[in-house]
């Protein structure tokens, strides 16, 4: 059995090496970038584990939410925040000045990632740090996005020197079905502006799980927009079930395997 698998890893790795291969004859023009550093990859998976931790909590915070009836109406964006407690998602709007989040209900992380306590905040708080700051940072990205023709899901994380990350990445709308590319990276300074726009994947593939009926044990795409593995790959990793590895080719000829723990190592 062991044998068995990994050949097909190696038939999987195989298809990329010529899928890269055909790639690399199409394009009239390759991007020079440098390939990715060890610490460069490091920081991929460490953003990609916190993507997946961020939807994870979100997900388990709003089935928490639904024993509320809660007012959507009144509470039409959350955010979800890592604290040395676990992880906190409070759902909310901002006011009409725009210079406070007001806080409306608040779901808490219990003793497993997935369990959460959901509470209506009466009365409303009003935040002025960051879930305003955060709020606000991702109406930037949104605006900038422009309005998709499919539901996307936005994320927000805390970036160095104050900036946030802001990713809208392709929601998954159908069982079994897993969304990816068509997907961007936004770097947002403390005080609103766009500091870096990063378009990780253009083309979305819809992504049906690989594994059913033994038809393999390993994802592969090719990635054309850069020379390594973007965050939102190893948060596609880590996010599809059964957990799978996956095969990314990119223009420079080289091949990564991102592990079911979000790890990446260069094959080739």
């Amino acid at each position: 059995m062991i044998k068995q698998v990994e050949m097909i890893k190696q038939m999987a790795l195989a298809a990329v090496l010529l899928l890269s291969s055909c790639l690399l004859l199409a394009q009239k023009e390759t991007k020079e970038s440098a390939a990715p550093s060890s610490a460069e990859l490091a920081a991929v998976t460490a953003r990609g584990r916190m993507l997946e931790e961020y939807d994870v909590a979100a997900a388990s915070a709003t089935d928490a939410m639904v024993a509320l009836k809660p007012d959507t109406s009144a509470a039409p964006y959350f955010i979800a925040r890592k604290t040395d407690k676990g992880w906190e998602v409070v759902f909310g709007r901002l006011d009409q000045k725009g210079d406070k989040f007001v806080i409306v209900y608040r779901a808490s992380q219990g003793a497993s990632p997935k369990e959460f306590t959901a509470k209506k905040v009466d009365p409303p708080v009003e935040d002025r740090g960051f879930y305003l700051a955060a709020s606000k940072a991702i109406e930037t990205a949104s605006r900038d996005f422009g309005r998709p023709s499919r539901a996307y899901n936005s994320y927000v994380l805390p970036a160095e020197s104050g900036q946030f990350y802001v990713y809208l990445l392709p929601a998954q709308t159908a069982e079994g079905v897993f969304p990816l590319g068509g997907d961007v990276r936004y770097t947002i300074a403390a005080d609103g502006p766009i500091v870096a726009k990063r378009q990780m994947h253009r083309t979305i593939i819809e992504n049906k799980n690989p594994l059913k009926a033994g038809q393999a044990l390993a994802g592969r795409h090719i990635h054309d927009l850069g020379n390594g593995p973007e965050d939102s790959d190893v948060f596609h990793v880590l996010n599809r079930t059964p957990s799978l590895p996956e095969y990314v080719g990119t223009p420079d000829k080289h091949v990564y395997e991102i592990e079911t723990d979000g790890s990446i190592k260069l094959i080739q």
